[in-house]
């Protein structure tokens, strides 16, 4: 984490240099601040000053370094356990043809939105019941 927070500071440096050439150039090319450019390469700096102090935030907090900062961490170490996903499941296939459905019927016509909305909770409860028939009982 240590080397992210360098990093956004190295960023914020560049942004606020990157906008005093780009203010500079303006000046000396037209006569005047082109203000869209200034702006967002300003508020990138910001950002990036945002981002660093929030990392620096959270390193102290935390209390210790990431297994990705230290030198003696294994592979393991930053490797958690993100859940249970089942690669064979249909569901989320259904689920995302009647979602794209209700979103077409509030595009073109709210009927094909009343069609798409029990397909949505028919996909929701097929998808969160999966586990509980035929082979896949626990």
């Amino acid at each position: 984490m240590r080397v992210n927070i360098n990093l956004f500071w190295l960023l914020a440096v560049f942004f606020a240099l990157a906008d005093v050439a780009y203010i500079v150039w303006s000046l000396i090319d037209h006569g005047s601040v082109e203000w869209v450019g200034a702006v967002a390469i300003g508020l990138s700096a910001v950002l990036s000053v945002f981002l660093a102090f929030y990392l620096r935030l959270v390193r102290r907090s935390q209390g210790g370094e990431l297994p990705e900062d230290r030198v003696d961490a294994d592979i393991d170490d930053g490797d958690p356990e993100l859940g249970h996903f089942s690669p064979w499941s249909w569901w989320p296939m259904v689920l995302a043809g009647a979602l794209a459905l209700v979103f077409l019927g509030m595009a073109v016509g709210v009927w094909i939105a009343l069609i798409g909305a029990p397909l949505v909770l028919i996909g929701i409860v097929g998808w969160n019941y999966e586990y509980y028939r035929r082979n896949f009982v626990r």
